[in-house]
């Protein structure tokens, strides 16, 4: 197979465009049998496949950087670039990353994650270059003849960014300021949406061939240079070419926004022709100054399902090849299933409630409401910052905006969180899913400093469910708070409060082969208890020591209650409920207890733990204190079991430690 043979780019750059177009109909069944066994981002890679094979053929990796943005499309760079033999552990723990790491490979020019940061992650490593080269100017222009004569073959740096990052405010930021630079960029974009336009394209077509031959650009630097030197007449004459040109510009090109932005625009080209994708880079390849190609593609292609479904095989996990069709799966709804009906059923019930995400609909659970109500549905593009302000404006207006988000995307609206809503204390709610671990996608994906960063915001009101039943509750309190709430719960199925309820049984009675029969009795009802402002709940009254548990970490403290009733100890049980405010009722209880234990799935530096602990200093004897909860390191890729596993925050682990401290303190 000629798959096997490409171990690095270099290798890639002798072959033909027949064995190129042979290598990537190999990588696409590649693709989608590893994929199919690990899950991962399919239809975005398989749309870029002859795309990454041109870059590779053209540009000098790793020598010449290449940044993709967002990073989920970058599988087939990492197959050419000596990975193919690790693909298997894609995702898994230690196993390849599903996104570029700096650290896994020096092909890996940047690491990404999140959306439209690609642009100005190249112009920063190109505007260094320059630097290190001695001749940029402090407006960046740093050419000329010295330059070109000391580096003629400095490297290249080049941006890979979809049509859907370009909704990202922080693209156009990028863009603005490399228009302005001068310097060396080539940004391209991916475009998987748009269809092109028979004349539009053949036009584009031979006005990229015109404007990339050697023979146009070096007529055109002659004629200015000679025009330029004439008096008088000389430099009309040459204003007056570049306004024909201009003309001309605006009735043929599409580009136009680039252009004016200070980009050559060269394009749309077909994303899956080899050869006219070799054809256009290697013309821009001899272009001073920022410049941007347009490629159209078409995301899941060569394999029928995924482009059917390109939005389901964005983002999947283990599927049947044949039929495209999930393996395994849990029946119990998840967490997001529980709020897309539970917002469903409040909108019905109040016309003042609207829905507002970023690009993110089918996974934030919001199609059922937009399908149900679509004049309340606001889809504003990958934009969180915006996706803030706007439902800040909207609650001003006297709406009920909830802003279904992930929690690491959530990261990206700070300031407005703070500055838009807080301030002016707006009934904003923040849906954020995703919270925790979320595994598989690793550290760019793992939403565990929500609270940190959201707890110690004034007015901020941060809430976190143990079950589906309590999230449907949380949801419904929020709606009616005046102030900005915050609900977190995880990728996760939700139980329901009857299963938490016979899990706490199960829990407090023990296995009657293993455990003695304790004297608490569970406090929890079948039903979710009502929710009071700043309230915790009190699942089990024990003794002498007390788990505190937020949100979903309720499974695992049951499971560590367990464990411990086996050894002989009766532990009171705790549901949090609200990160913030801090329940001082239930601080006050805490102060009777000696050892009061945490369990939390998020960062433990400015937590609930922390917060809870500095409560309880304020008390005559602070009693001994552990927070259960991950540790200042970025976590890594793997599932959400065996992540907690690695950081002890599974119920054995937690159970062996308590007893252990027991025991040290006896």
């Amino acid at each position: 197979m000629l798959l096997d043979r490409i171990t690095t780019p270099k290798k890639l750059k002798r072959l033909s465009y027949d064995a190129l177009e042979q290598l990537a109909a190999e990588i696409r069944d590649f693709l989608v049998q590893s994929i199919a066994d690990t899950g991962g981002h399919l239809a975005s890679n398989l749309g870029v496949v002859e795309l990454t094979l041109a870059l590779h053929k053209v540009f000098d990796s790793p020598k010449d950087k290449i940044i993709w943005d967002v990073g989920h499309q970058s599988y087939i760079h990492k197959i050419i670039t000596g990975r193919k033999d690790r693909f298997h552990t894609l995702r898994k723990l230690d196993g390849l990353s599903g996104f570029p790491k700096t650290c896994e490979s020096e092909h890996d020019a940047f690491g990404t994650g999140h959306s439209s940061t690609s642009i100005s992650a190249a112009l920063g490593l190109a505007m260094a270059r320059d630097l290190q080269y001695g001749d940029a100017s402090p407006h960046g222009k740093a050419y000329g003849p010295k330059r070109e004569k000391c580096c003629p073959k400095r490297e290249k740096v080049i941006a890979v960014i979809g049509d859907g990052s370009m909704t990202g405010g922080l693209a156009y930021e990028g863009l603005n300021n490399a228009g302005r630079s001068d310097t060396d960029l080539i940004v391209i974009l991916n475009d998987n949406q748009m269809s092109i336009g028979e004349n539009v394209g053949a036009i584009s077509r031979h006005l990229n061939d015109i404007r990339t031959g050697p023979l146009y650009l070096g007529a055109k630097q002659d004629i200015h240079r000679l025009l330029d030197k004439l008096p008088i007449v000389g430099p009309r004459l040459s204003s007056g070419i570049e306004s024909a040109k201009a003309a001309l510009k605006y009735l043929l090109l599409q580009g136009v926004l680039f252009e004016e932005m200070g980009f050559r625009y060269f394009g749309p080209v077909d994303g899956h022709n080899i050869p006219a994708l070799v054809n256009v880079l290697r013309g821009i390849r001899q272009i001073r100054g920022p410049v941007l190609v347009h490629a159209m593609t078409k995301k899941g292609k060569g394999y029928e399902s995924a482009e059917k479904a390109p939005i389901r095989f964005h983002g999947i996990g283990a599927f049947n090849v044949t039929t495209g069709k999930p393996m395994g799966g849990s029946t119990v709804p998840s967490y997001t299933d529980v709020f897309s009906n539970a917002l469903v059923r409040q909108a019905a019930k109040n016309k003042k409630i609207v829905a507002i995400t970023a690009a993110m609909s089918s996974g934030t659970g919001l199609e059922p409401f937009k399908a149900r109500f679509p004049k309340r549905y606001f889809d504003v593009g990958i934009a969180e910052g915006h996706a803030v302000t706007f439902a800040a404006g909207l609650a001003k207006a006297g709406l009920r905006p909830v802003v279904a988000v992930y929690a690491s995307f959530l990261q990206r609206a700070y300031d407005q969180i703070i500055h838009d809503v807080a301030l002016q204390n707006l009934p904003v709610i923040f849906a954020i899913d995703r919270a925790g671990i979320v595994g598989e996608d690793g550290e760019t994906h793992q939403g565990i400093y929500d609270l940190a960063y959201l707890s110690h915001i004034p007015n901020m009101t941060v809430m976190a469910p143990k079950d589906g039943d309590e999230l449907t509750a949380m949801l419904g309190f929020a709606l009616a708070h005046d102030g900005p709430v915050a609900i977190r719960y995880p990728r996760d199925a939700a139980p329901t409060s009857e299963a938490l309820h016979d899990k706490t049984k199960a829990a407090l009675q023990g296995d009657e082969k293993t455990a003695p029969m304790t004297k608490a009795a569970p406090q929890n009802k079948a039903r979710a208890t009502p929710i009071l402002y700043g309230r915790a709940e009190t699942i089990v009254k024990g003794e002498n020591i007390a788990l505190v548990s937020v949100g979903t970490m309720m499974k695992t403290a049951l499971e560590a209650t367990e464990i411990l009733q086996g050894a002989g100890h009766n532990p009171s049980i705790y549901n949090a409920r609200f990160v913030k405010p801090l329940d001082m009722g239930l601080v006050n209880s805490l102060a009777g207890y000696k050892y009061i234990f945490v369990l939390e799935d998020a960062t433990r530096i400015g937590g609930y733990g922390s917060r809870l602990l500095e409560a309880l200093l304020t008390t005559a004897s602070p009693p001994h204190f552990h927070t259960f909860a991950f540790p200042d390191t970025f976590i890594e890729a793997g599932q959400r079991e065996e992540l907690f596993q690695r950081y002890k925050l599974d119920a054995s682990s937690i159970a062996s430690h308590i007893l252990q401290t027991l025991q040290k303190n006896q």
